[in-house]
Parts: C-alpha cells; sequence; structure tokens
C-alpha cells in the first residue's frame, strides 16, 4: 500500500517538494519534544528529589516509567499506525503526550509524576514509531532520502543533547515543572501543523492486521524487558534472572504466534533483512554507550567537578550544536560520495576514541582539557554515524512494512538506552562503593574511578559495535 504523505498534484506527478520539506519539518519537531523529555529530565532528578521527597530508587522510576511504556509500546504503535494511519498515530500521539506533559508539571506527588511520565511514553511511542515510515514514504529518492535522514537524525540527536541544557536552565532559572510544562505551546504548535500540512493516509484498517494477543505478548515481553533491565541494580540477581526468562518466554511466544498467525503483527519476514537485522543491533550497542555517555556525564560534571545545574547544561551545549552543524552540512553529502558502511565506521571510530579519553577523567580534572575534547569527539561520531545507520536500516524494508521496520528501529533504541544506563551505571556505583569500603580514597576520588570505569566499558562496547558493522553490514561485492 502507498502511504504518500504529501498533498497530491497531477495524476502521475511527484507531490510538490515544498510540501514534503514542511511535512519533515513537523514530524521533526514532534520527535524533538519526545527526545527533549527523554534527557530533560536527567540534570533535574536532584530537585525533583528534594522536592517529592523520593528515595534514591524510587526516583529511578521518573526515568523509568517514561523508558517501559515507550519502549515496551512502539512496535504496537508502528503496526497501528500502519493500520489506521500514520498521520492519525502521530497526531494522537502528540496529544497524549502534551496532555500528559501537563499533568508532569503540576504533580505535587510522587505517585501522580510517576504516572505521568508513564502515560508520557505512551504518547511518545505513538508519534516515535511512526515517523521514520513517513519519512521514507515521503523521500523515496535516495540521494533526498538520505538529506531528510540527516536532518530527521541532526533533530534527535542534538535533541537530546539539549535536553540536558534545557534541564538545567529551567531548573535552576524556574523550577522542575518547567521542563514539563513548556511542552505545552510547543505540543499545541505541533498538533496545529500536522494537521494542517501532514496529508492524511487511510492505512490498511483495523480488520487487516489487528493481532491482539500477539500485541499483548509482545508489549508485555518490551515492558518486562526494559524493567529488568532498568531495574537490575535495586533487585537480587535471583529475581532478575527469573524476570528475565519471564521476558524470554513472552518472546518465544510472541515469535511462534507470529509464524502461525494469518494476519501476524511483527512479519518474521523484516529479520530476513541483513541490513535491517544488523542495523538494529548495531544500534543497541551504539545507543548503550552514547545514553550511558550522557547521564554518568552528566553526574561527573556535578558529582566530581562541583557543577550546579545550568553549569552542567550548559557544559553540553557544545554536542547539540556540532552535531547539528556536521549531520546538516556533512553527512547526507559524505554518505553520498563515500557510502553509509564507511561513514558508519568511521563515525564508531569516533565514538571509541571519546570514551577512551573519557576513560581517564581524573578527579581534579578540568572541563576544557579532560571533557570538551572527547565529547566533540562522541558528537562528530555519532552525527557520522547515526544517518547512516538509519539510512541502512530502513533500505532493508519493503515499503508496506515501513512502519514497523520504523517502530523497531526506536525500539532497539529505548533498549540500547536503558541496557546502557542501567550496566554502566551499576558497574560505577558498584566500583565507588567498593573503594569507599577498602578506605583509603575519598569519596570523590572514588566517584571519579567509578565513572572512569564505566567509560572505559563504553568503550568496550562501542569497539563491538565497530566489529559488528564491518562484518554484517559490509555492502555486498566488498
Amino acid at each position: 500500500m502507498s502511504t504518500t504523505m504529501e498533498s497530491p498534484t497531477k495524476a502521475g506527478l511527484p507531490p510538490r517538494t515544498h510540501s514534503r520539506w514542511a511535512s519533515l519539518v513537523v514530524l521533526c519537531a514532534g520527535t524533538l519534544m519526545t527526545v527533549l523529555d527523554g534527557n530533560i529530565v536527567t540534570v533535574a532528578m536532584p530537585a525533583i528529589q528534594r522536592d517529592l521527597g523520593f528515595s534514591a530508587p524510587g526516583l529511578a522510576w521518573v526515568v523509568n516509567a517514561y523508558l517501559i511504556a515507550f519502549g515496551g509500546l512502539l512496535l504496537l504503535a508502528g503496526r497501528l499506525g500502519d493500520l489506521v494511519g500514520r498521520k492519525r498515530m502521530f497526531t494522537a500521539g502528540l496529544v497524549v503526550f502534551t496532555a500528559a506533559s501537563v499533568l508532569c508539571g503540576l504533580a505535587t506527588g510522587q505517585g501522580v509524576l510517576i504516572a505521568a511520565r508513564a502515560l508520557q511514553g505512551v504518547g511518545g511511542a505513538m508519534t516515535s514509531a511512526v515517523v521514520l515510515g513517513m519519512l521514507v514514504a515521503l523521500f523515496p529518492e535516495p540521494r533526498e532520502q538520505a538529506r531528510a535522514i540527516a536532518v530527521f537524525s541532526a533533530v534527535g540527536a542534538a535533541g537530546g543533547a539539549l535536553g540536558t541544557f534545557l534541564g538545567g536552565a529551567l531548573t535552576e532559572a524556574l523550577s522542575w515543572h518547567w521542563i514539563f510544562l513548556i511542552n505545552l505551546p510547543i505540543g499545541i504548535v505541533a498538533w496545529l501543523a500536522a494537521v494542517r500540512v501532514l496529508a492524511a493516509d487511510a492505512g490498511e484498517g483495523l480488520g487487516k492486521g489487528a493481532d491482539y494477543p500477539g500485541a499483548a505478548l509482545v508489549t508485555g515481553a518490551l515492558m518486562l524487558t526494559v524493567y529488568v533491565i532498568v531495574g537490575a541494580g535495586d533487585r537480587e540477581l535471583t529475581a532478575t534472572l527469573l524476570l528475565a526468562a519471564l521476558a524470554l518466554a513472552l518472546f518465544t511466544a510472541f515469535t511462534l504466534r507470529q509464524a502461525r498467525a494469518a494476519r501476524p503483527l511483527l512479519r518474521l519476514r523484516l529479520f530476513r533483512s541483513r541490513l535491517l537485522s544488523g542495523a538494529n543491533a548495531v544500534q543497541i550497542l551504539m545507543i548503550a554507550t552514547m545514553y550511558g555517555f550522557q547521564f554518568i556525564g552528566a553526574l561527573y560534571l556535578q558529582r566530581v567537578l562541583g557543577y550546579g545545574e545550568l553549569l552542567t547544561g550548559t557544559a553540553f551545549l557544545p554536542a547539540p550544536i556540532a552535531i547539528g552543524l556536521l549531520m546538516l552540512g556533512l553527512s547526507a553529502r559524505t554518505i553520498g560520495r563515500f557510502g553509509a558502511h564507511r561513514v558508519l565506521l568511521a563515525g564508531l571510530a569516533l565514538i571509541v576514541a571519546g570514551l577512551a579519553l573519557l576513560g581517564r577523567a581524573p578527579a581534579d580534572g578540568s572541563y576544557l582539557t579532560d571533557v570538551l575534547p572527547p565529547l566533540l569527539l562522541l558528537s562528530a561520531g555519532f552525527a557520522a554515524a547515526m544517518p547512516a545507520l538509519t539510512g541502512l536500516a530502513m533500505s532493508g524494508a519493503r515499503e508496506e512494512d515501513a512502519g514497523l521496520a520504523s517502530g523497531l528501529f526506536n525500539t532497539t533504541q529505548v533498549v540500547g538506552g536503558s541496557l546502557g544506563l542501567a550496566v554502566l551505571s551499576v558497574l560505577a556505583a558498584s566500583r565507588t562503593e567498593g573503594l569507599l569500603d577498602g578506605g583509603g580514597t575519598t569519596l570523590v576520588a572514588a566517584t571519579a574511578e567509578g565513572y572512569r570505569l564505566a567509560f572505559r566499558v563504553g568503550a568496550g562496547i562501542a569497539v563491538a559495535a565497530l566489529a559488528l558493522a564491518a562484518v554484517v553490514l559490509r555492502p555486498r561485492g566488498d
């Protein structure tokens, strides 16, 4: 089924270029809002904890509630977008996300904030799951598609880093409530623009593929997987293993159902694509390192170098600037000249170098010498790798599977981010506690060593991503 998003012109003629690029702007605006909220709370967490009286384990659920709902519903939202129409799913998601943001901003209790964050995750999944499918339909020509993906990736990547800055600025200047309330005007404008600019697509109809038992199985499996990952450091190993086994059993049941269902939720033929499967596997590893860096890097600045919220956010500001400039100015042309695979490998190599440098950051470090150089290396690496990886993943999907492929790609982002946050933060905390229990070191020195270990492990994960990409995503004939 064709899901062209532009206003039609004369029969047989392509849609007008300006309408397609206007649609891209709308899609990027909606994506930016959800990406910002995935990161904007990081710097504001101490203020939220003080105001609402969260315990340390309870505070983690301000992030976890969003991630679990977001990651668990992406595949279902992607498929429903194919069935009911991607524009309907996108605009409905904006409404849910904006309303949930207002609830977060008005929250005066722990339970209300956590529930509203989960609702934000639902809205974020609804919008994010269909965006790449819409983008691919808008720009089928390879060169234009590469430019569009570069713009979209720049918005997403820069938005993640920009969220850290805005979180610090809004929290220090106003209060943590405004990191959520700021979404109200943005969400209204984005919704009005989406209704006006995006052309309607009918969708296949719910009767063409609404595998609700399969949806329940995969949504439960994904939510449980994210829950297992993000809460691994707060429970006994036996409980974690049992929950992981249950998640695996749900995935197995889902796979068996999809192999036999007349109208499966997820067509298993998707995974026959070497590019789609390989790109998603590489993305899990790459996003694990980058998300872990954002979280632990902010903690290093605050707990080791003594930065406040605003200064921490400002310290990250070069990242979105560098990512935006490189992605918009160079990515599409570089990919067109050297090929997506070579650009991806170069980007991953820069990420390895940046994390390796951070693995040497001392307790008495300096921002200009110990933080800014690796920050710029990581930004340049991500700016090169992400558009190339996105293009490779989506090139491995058929047009009728674009919504599912988009949902899958976004799902692996969440799984990778959750995995990186859980593994690297647990490693850092364990190393710090071990040093303090042994005595002979200060809290700052032990904390810095814990973060150095996390960065070094992150560099190792990035090396694994580089090796996997070099082998699995290598173009045929090379």
